[in-house]
């Protein structure tokens, strides 16, 4: 059946078909415009694990997902569709999570974990892990992008992204980063992993193509990140948490606030979504959740702004989600929600809605 039939026999308002895929959508990644990349990694988290799950917990959400979008009423027919999650994959992870945790855990006790013969090799091991990870997801993501697809990446932790960064960077002169989250990640290292969760955006500024980083919603940061922040005025812009409630409350309003983000962007954007960018009451499982936060339509209104600003979003990720005790949905409930309204709103920034 062709991709036109597909659109002419399918009901948006049925529910979905339980042998159907992403949203219950009929299409497969040959088809779709957008195809999202699931990346079942946590390796490096330092709090909470339980991200490696979120693209087969989003995945069994999205069926419950209607497939309205007031912002893209016929957002279905862009066609999403998602990559095989790959088993090599969250072995791998799941491999290296458990010798990280032991490394974790001496750090935490004060032991030395470089002075123990059971953990002296773990740091270098999950390092070469992670870099591993990196070019995976760089094939991965160039092998969708040379097929003219839009790719959205869905963690796993925050460190997932930078294969297709890297992707993005052989494809674009130059392009900006638009970061939501609750913690900066401009850890030149952290707990002796380069390619930590909290790292993610110092490792992106050593790209040359990426001009400018637009931070938004950050709340928990250390004096590293402050200085690497003052050091680089123009090509960071951080929108800390207080800042932005501070001014609400002197009166400024939301919209008055993202054109403030907005033009701190350049015409190509990336947007990286760390679930816990929102209030934890969205995301209470997450690995590192913090207090404060935006909510779900402020999130999603300033995303809508930048894709109907003039610029164009050259790729996405969602990362962080995390099912509850018992795999709870309401995690993924919100995450796959994001994820739908992202990916038709690149499409729209793209001309392909």
């Amino acid at each position: 059946m062709s991709r036109a039939e597909k659109i002419t026999g399918f009901d948006p308002n049925s529910p979905a078909d339980p042998a159907s895929s992403l949203f219950g959508l009929p299409f497969d990644t040959s088809e779709a415009e957008v195809v999202v990349v699931p990346v079942p990694w946590d390796v490096t988290v330092s709090y909470k694990d339980g991200a490696s799950r979120g693209p087969d917990a989003i995945l069994a959400a999205s069926a419950q997902v209607d497939l309205y979008d007031p912002s893209v009423p016929e957002a279905w027919k862009i066609g999403l569709a998602m990559d095989e999650i790959s088993a090599e994959v969250r072995d791998a992870a799941a491999r290296l999570r458990e010798d990280a945790k032991s490394y974790i855990d001496a750090i935490t006790t004060g032991v030395d974990p470089l002075s123990v013969a059971a953990t002296e090799g773990i740091r270098d091991a999950v390092n070469a892990g992670s870099r591993w990870l990196n070019a995976w997801v760089e094939t991965r993501c160039r092998h969708w992008l040379d097929q003219g697809k839009l790719v959205a990446l869905l963690g796993g932790d925050h460190s997932t992204p930078f294969g297709l960064l890297k992707a993005l960077a052989a494809a674009h002169e130059s392009f900006g980063i638009l970061q939501i989250d609750a913690h900066a990640d401009l850890r030149d290292a952290y707990e002796g992993f380069t390619h930590s969760h909290a790292s993610i955006m110092r490792n992106a500024l050593r790209l040359p193509q990426v001009s400018h980083l637009v931070q938004v919603g950050i709340r928990d940061y250390c004096q590293e990140e402050a200085d690497v922040i003052a050091g680089e005025p123009a090509r960071i812009a951080t929108f800390f948490e207080r800042d932005l409630k501070h001014a609400q409350f002197a009166g400024a309003t939301w919209a008055q606030q993202v054109h403030n983000i907005i033009e701190r962007l350049p015409h190509r954007v990336y947007v990286s979504f760390d679930i816990d960018g929102l209030d934890p009451k969205l995301c209470p499982n997450t690995g590192t959740p913090v207090a404060g936060g935006l909510e779900f339509e402020q999130a999603v209104y300033l995303i809508e702004r930048v894709a109907r600003s003039g610029r164009t979003i050259i790729g996405c990720d969602l990362n962080e989600v995390a099912p509850g005790p018992g795999d709870s949905e309401w995690d993924a409930n919100v995450g796959a929600r994001l994820l739908f309204r992202m990916c038709n709103l690149m499409a729209v920034s793209n001309g392909r809605a």
